[in-house]
């Protein structure tokens, strides 16, 4: 059964001018049972990559190599085998992309052209019958943002459009592969955590600009009435991470970077509106992918200390003992 134990949500002070100290946030409680195991790590160190899996595999796209040069590399991890292969490439360089898959098609989304954190794209790409297509443009161009899949579209959030922070949230319907735009999140940010579950788009941690501007704030998007509800913040602010959701319920985001990476992983758990912590990931990082196939998470690439660092690692949790 899923974990149980009553919490109050944790909130954790940004910067308040109040009489006093804040009060100390409560811990999440800790799930045990659980424990992370290492997968061969992927060919090319990359970060701030883009990844999303079409219902087998794992395809992580783009990003930042070692020396800075924003790449068109595709690889793919098939992780019955814990084998990876090579990918056509994306048909443009990008970092800080965008990715998610709907009905079994990987998205890959806007991102920077570079170089670094310049030229913001608003192209978009499906990966169909093992190639690339380019779909229509998002409505604007935006990066460092997150992408899922909720009520059978496939939606942005957040982000960092062509004036600064982004606004609205773009939704693509796969009928008629057109976009629309909806209102954006309540709270402004980007290198967020997005992942969309059931009829919900969620939306958790970021920040506002550098890195010392981390946010806990967590909401999520009803995708059909396109309301917006404010949920429990995230035990521990981060920017720099990514999310995903379990096919139990469970939204988990991991990693991010403030003086150094962290190594927190917690999942938001749908049915009762409370997050739970998880043993925390072996290999602290920021700007990588994570991934959910089935109850098991796969956390991917990333840089290990702030700014441009990568890595190749993998590695994944099976959330199953914590599932319904």
């Amino acid at each position: 059964m899923r974990w149980r134990t009553s919490l109050a949500a944790a909130s954790l002070a940004l910067s308040v001018a109040c009489a006093g100290p804040s009060p100390e946030p409560s811990p999440a409680p800790t799930v045990e049972g659980v424990r992370w195991r290492s997968l061969p790590p992927m060919p090319t160190p990359r970060t701030e990559v883009a990844a999303a899996t079409d219902g087998d595999r794992i395809l992580v796209v783009g990003g930042f190599t070692h020396d800075g040069d924003t790449v068109s590399t595709v690889e793919v991890l098939d992780p019955e085998a814990g084998a990876w292969s090579g990918g056509p490439d994306l048909p443009v360089a990008v970092n800080h992309a965008m990715a998610a898959a709907l009905d079994g098609t990987v998205y890959v989304l806007g991102g920077y052209l570079g170089p670094g954190l310049s030229n913001p794209t608003d192209r978009a790409f499906a990966f169909r019958g093992g190639r690339w297509e380019e779909v229509g443009p998002m409505p604007e161009p935006r990066a460092a943002a997150g992408a899922g899949a909720a009520g059978g579209r496939l939606l942005v959030a957040g982000g960092v459009g062509p004036t600064g922070l982004a606004g609205p949230t773009f939704v693509f319907d796969p009928r008629t592969e057109r976009w629309s735009s909806v209102e954006g999140p309540p709270t402004s940010r980007e290198h967020l955590g997005v992942a969309g579950f059931g009829g919900l788009l969620y939306v958790v941690g970021g920040r506002t600009g550098g890195i010392g501007s981390n946010l806990d704030a967590a909401e999520a998007l009803d995708v059909d009435a396109g309301r917006w509800s404010v949920l429990a913040d995230m035990p521990t602010a981060r920017g720099g991470i990514a999310a995903a959701a379990t096919a139990d319920g469970l939204v988990v985001s991991a990693g991010g970077e403030a003086a150094t990476t962290f190594g927190e992983a917690e999942a938001y758990d749908v049915e009762t509106g409370r997050w739970i912590a998880l043993p925390p990931m072996p290999t602290p990082r920021h700007g990588l992918g994570v991934v959910a196939l089935g109850s098991v998470v796969y956390v991917i690439a990333g840089g290990p200390t702030p700014g441009l660092s990568v890595s190749g690692v993998v590695e994944a949790i099976d959330l199953a003992p914590v599932g319904r």
